[in-house]
Order: C-alpha cells, then structure tokens, then sequence
C-alpha cells in the first residue's frame, strides 16, 4: 500500500492538489526565460505600479540605519527572485506584500522632525459621537480568563498564520489567478494602512487607560495591553516584548487586525462558499477581541473593515467573478485541454457517493487535470466510452458498435458523431461481397454453380 492511500482522505485530497499544483509550476532556472518574457510583454499603464514600488523601496532603503551591505542585499536578493522563473512566480505577484512589510518595518526609521503630530483624542470623541458611548471601554470593563483566551486565539495567534492558510489553499484548489488576486488585494490594503497609520497617527485604547488624555510623543514604547494578561498567564513576556518594540506605536486607525480578518472571510467566502458561515464567525470574534485586547476603539475597526471591502471589489478580476471563482484550477500548458466527455459530447458520468460538491473545498482529484495520476483512475474512465476500435478479439462479424450493456434504467444518450467509421458501414450487407470492416482479412465468397461448370470445360 502506497503512503498516500494510507492517508485519511482529506489528506489524500490535500496531497493530491499539492502534486498537481508542484506540477503546474514553472520550474526552469534561468533568467534567460524570464528575460524572454519581459521582452515579449506588451507593457500597460497597469505596469506603472512597478515605478511605485521602486520609488517607495528605493526611500525606505535610503532612510534605514543599518550597515551597507544590508541595504545592497535586499534589491540584490529580490531582483535575483524575480529573474529566476521557479521562484518568480512567487516573488513578483507578492510585491505588494513586501512592500507592506517593507514599509511597516523601516517606518521606525523616519526621522522625528518628518514625523506627524499624535492624535490622542481623536478616536474616542467620533466614537462616542458616531456610536453614542465609548464602546470599547464598554468592552474592557469586565475580563476573565476565558474570555481572555478567547480573544487572545484569533488575535494573538491566528491573525499571523490565516493569510498563510488562505494562500494556500488558493494555491492548491483554486486558479492561479486567484491567488495572485489575493496577493494584490491583501498587500495593497495592508501598505495603504500602515501609510495612513503613518501619516495620521493616532493613540489607542491602552494609552488613555495608561496615560489618561495627556499629549502624546513619540518616545513612549508600545504595550501589549490586554494581552499582557496572556504573559502573566503562561508566564513568559513574549507579547511585551513584541508591542514594545513595534515601529508603528500610534497606528490605532485603520485596525489592520480587523481588516486582514475581513479580507480573508470576502476570500473564503467567495472563493470557498461552504466556509462562510465558519469564517465569519471568526472575523466577528477578532472585531471584538481588538476591543476587548484595549488595542483599537470601534471606529478602528469599521475603518480597517471598509478599507479591505475597497481593496477586495477594487482589484478582483473579471475572470474571477461568479461561477468562475470555484472553478478548480487548470494544469498549465494543458489547461486547455478538453477531456474525452466533450470531445465526445458525451454526458460526463456524475460522481459516486462520498465525493464533494462543487463548493466544497476538497475536490476528488480528477478535477485537478493532473496527468498519469494514477493508471487505475484512467483505465476506469475508459470504461465510460462507449465506442471503441472495431478491432477486438472475440468479436462478432458484425459492424454494429460496441455498446457497453446495462440492466434496467433508461439507455445511456450518445451522439452520432461518436460513431467510428466502421460502424457506419453495414458489415451484413457487404459480407457477401468479399469484405469487412470487422474482420482482419478478406472473405472469400463461394463460387457460384455456372462458375462450376464454365472451369470444368475449360
């Protein structure tokens, strides 16, 4: 027994969509390829945003205080990235990612002077203006430690590894399109953010509960607020270290918590639709754990929700929209490649029990167009063909088609064109003559009684 068929089926479903997606990639080592390709492509006004990222990686560089060499290896070790096709493929559709983690990292590099005013009490007048009461300070009043790790999870652990899951199943169960969608989407909602947590900086909840109103500068360090309570529980200070040394302090507004959590229910639920219910539950419990955590006030996180519902419809392909979306994804070079069903214009045969819809998000793996997956896969769909080479031992001389017998339930539908050109020709009616389409050799008529008698006088 193979190591995948020991595998539960998820697994195997898992592991199926992962050899078909490996096999989908590009997986050549030379820049010369991708030279070729850059020289072939028909440039955009769309391919000015590379002139952005340039621009924006070329200050952030600039400004950073670190050693020389450092700043030579980034440009190097990217620009390396994307002239190698395998890892190109990855690299260049994620430079909006990297330039959010470019920029939210280096932000701590801008000199005081270049640096905005802090907004202390900004957020807490619209809330209570725009909601009628302070609602986050409604939420922190009352804590316990169940609730603390109940927000602690999607806050403190699951926001850092759900864009990873997300991608990834984009990868394996989805177009390739998808996830480089997902890519744009979610880097450029998350660099837009941190720019505007940059440009208007503003206190959060655990500084008026610290500090009270009181100016704020920009010496003052991070907290972990609420998940402070988290170290203490597991005895560690992993949380105050992190929020101490965080380079963006005052970035309360947009809540990129909440907004990289609605951006992952729009992509779950558009791509994946049987998940809705589930993810959206999980975004409902991080709006109120952002609060809860003292991290963000309500309007923190309606701003960071509708700044990921402009990026999601703002970059989503035409493509990509309806039906399309949990279309399963195509096989390269081999993508467009009609399956013997419709070559055929035969009805494709519906799937046994125990295989997922096509809204689910594990596929059987014959909707992966994966070749030579499995020879037992193949020889049975060659089963569901019903004509097939007249040339078959044990046939009968006949040059009717090869019909394969059901019992009970009405006949399978066919279409003439399947026909062979034997079958068109009646093998009955040309015996006689000395030919037939089905045997694999002429026949011989008898001779006829006046033959008989003519060969005898000769």
């Amino acid at each position: 027994m193979s190591s995948q068929t020991s595998l539960p089926r998820p697994l195997q479903q898992v592991w199926t969509a992962f050899i078909a997606a490996v096999g989908r990639l590009d997986k050549s080592l030379s820049p010369r390829v991708t030279i070729r390709k850059l020289q072939n492509h028909s440039f955009t006004f769309s391919d000015t945003i590379y002139i952005f990222h340039t621009a924006l990686a070329t200050y952030w560089i600039y400004i950073m205080h670190v050693p020389g060499f450092l700043k030579f290896m980034i440009p190097t070790l990217y620009i390396t990235a994307v002239l190698i096709p395998l890892t190109s493929q990855f690299f260049l559709p994620a430079a909006p990612v990297l330039a959010w983690v470019l920029t939210f990292f280096a932000s701590k590099f801008i000199p005081p002077s270049q640096r905005p005013g802090i907004s202390v009490v900004l957020l807490p007048t619209l809330e209570s203006v725009l909601y009628g009461a302070n609602i986050s300070d409604i939420l922190t009043r009352f804590t316990h430690p169940v609730l603390d790790i109940l927000a602690w999870l999607p806050y403190g652990v699951i926001h850092f590894t759900f864009p990873f899951v997300v991608a990834a199943f984009l990868w394996l169960f989805r177009a390739k399109e998808a996830l480089h969608y997902f890519s744009r989407a979610f880097g450029y909602m998350n660099l837009l953010g941190v720019i505007m947590q940059i440009l208007l900086p503003c206190a959060p909840p655990w500084y008026e509960l610290i500090y009270g109103l009181t100016p704020a500068d920009y010496s003052v360090r991070g907290s972990a607020g609420g998940l402070a309570r988290i170290d203490k529980l597991f005895h560690s200070n992993g949380y105050a270290v992190t929020f101490g040394n965080s380079p963006v302090v005052f970035g309360a507004f947009p809540s990129l918590h909440s907004g990289c959590a609605t951006m992952e229910a729009l992509f779950i639920s558009h791509f994946f639709p049987w998940a809705t219910r589930y993810v959206w539950t999980y975004t409902a419990i991080l709006y109120w754990a952002t609060m809860y955590l003292t991290h963000h006030y309500l309007i923190d996180v309606v701003g960071g929700s509708c700044l990921a519902v402009a990026c999601f419809y703002l970059y989503m392909p035409e493509q990509l929209k309806g039906a399309n979306a949990t279309a399963p994804p195509s096989s390269g070079a081999y993508g467009s490649r009609r399956s013997k069903y419709e070559l055929y214009d035969l009805e494709e045969p519906r799937p046994t029990r125990g295989r997922s819809g096509n809204g689910r998000i594990m596929r059987d793996a014959t909707e992966y167009d994966v070749e030579d997956l499995s020879d037992r896969e193949s020889d049975e769909e060659e089963m569901d063909i019903t004509f097939r080479s007249p040339i078959t031992p044990n046939i009968p001389t006949s040059a009717t088609p090869l019909m394969k017998q059901k019992t009970g339930g009405a006949p399978k539908r066919s279409h003439q064109h399947t026909a062979s050109i034997a079958s068109l020709i009646r093998a009955e009616d040309r015996a006689d003559d000395g030919w037939s389409p089905i045997g694999t050799s002429f026949n011989i008529p008898p001779p006829r009684a006046g033959d008989d008698d003519r060969n005898s006088r000769a």
